[in-house]
């Protein structure tokens, strides 16, 4: 057997790289059976044919991480990308995708792309509320191939997921550090102003500077079902984590409760007030959800 990592899948094909080339592989049964689906970004050990390339996978090394939507395994970075227009600039999804990155412990950074069009300085205002939450953040544009260098060191040696919603510009960003990729963008549908998704499926791609990178299919929504309690979901909001500590209740969730400082940093203006409601917002998703089961 060799040893190999899942690149892609397509209609219950795995294709798997190794040292020695990609092949075409189907899992076992005994997979299927035990309600385990292989994931792309999967390290595997795969019984080859070398006269036509196909194989089938054996065995699925221990996962470091494991995404849900889109279902990646062993991610280490997390890049994720909005634009300040066409479309315009989505908090909500972006601190959706930023639960979902600190719940997993990925290393974040926050694109903000196509600054050329920032006509009212949205790309500053998220630099400087993310950036003293503790991210990495980097406004980019392909139009003027601002920051791609930077982007580049960034991907390096790293397993990325590359995520945001459709039409910001994430395969044109990956075509601009890897021009042979030749990934196909997308186009604003007039309609809605909302990008057309153009990715189709999760396909892990090799970088010629070291490192992978997802490019994922774009999404309209993330579902917050792994979250379990109520009290959990402050640990995935560095700047409400940073004060929680200093509530007089240790179970203060930061809504109504007297002496809350997360609240009193929220007068000060240290917690942004687009956040801490969709801190609320997920609160109340999440007590719903807890409800129902």
């Amino acid at each position: 057997m060799v040893e190999g990592i899942i690149v892609k899948g397509i209609g219950g094909f795995y294709y798997v790289k190794t040292d020695t080339g990609i092949y075409e592989c189907r899992a076992r049964g005994v997979f299927r059976e035990n309600k385990i689906t292989p994931l792309i970004g999967d390290r595997v050990k795969i019984r080859e044919n070398n006269l036509d390339m196909t194989g089938y996978v054996e065995e699925i090394m221990e996962r470091e991480t494991e995404l849900i939507r889109p279902p990646v395994a062993n991610v280490t970075q997390a890049v994720i990308v909005m634009s300040v227009k066409s479309p315009s600039l989505n908090l909500w999804l972006l601190d959706r995708f930023l639960v979902l990155a600190e719940e997993q412990k990925l290393n974040v950074v926050i694109v903000i792309n196509k600054i050329d069009l920032d006509n009212n300085s949205i790309g500053k205002n998220i630099y400087e509320n993310y950036s003293n939450m503790g991210y990495k953040v980097i406004l980019s544009s392909c139009t003027l191939n601002k920051e791609i260098d930077t982007l580049k060191e960034v991907l390096k040696d790293e397993v990325t997921v590359f995520a945001g919603p459709s039409g910001v510009g994430k395969s044109s960003i990956l075509n601009r550090i890897q021009p042979n990729l030749k990934l196909k963008t997308g186009e604003i549908s007039e309609k809605t102003k909302r990008g057309k998704h153009t990715t189709r499926h999760v396909e892990l791609i090799e970088l010629d500077a070291g490192g992978y990178v997802l490019d994922t299919p774009g999404f309209s929504s993330l579902k917050l079902d792994f979250i379990e309690t109520e009290g959990e979901l402050q640990q995935y909001f560095k700047d409400i984590r940073k004060y929680s500590g200093h509530c007089k209740f240790n179970s203060c969730l930061h809504v109504k409760e007297p002496d809350c400082e997360v609240k009193k940093q929220l007068e000060l203006g240290n917690i942004s007030k687009e956040r801490y409601n969709n801190y609320l917002n997920f609160l109340d998703e999440i007590k719903r959800n807890t409800r129902r089961y």
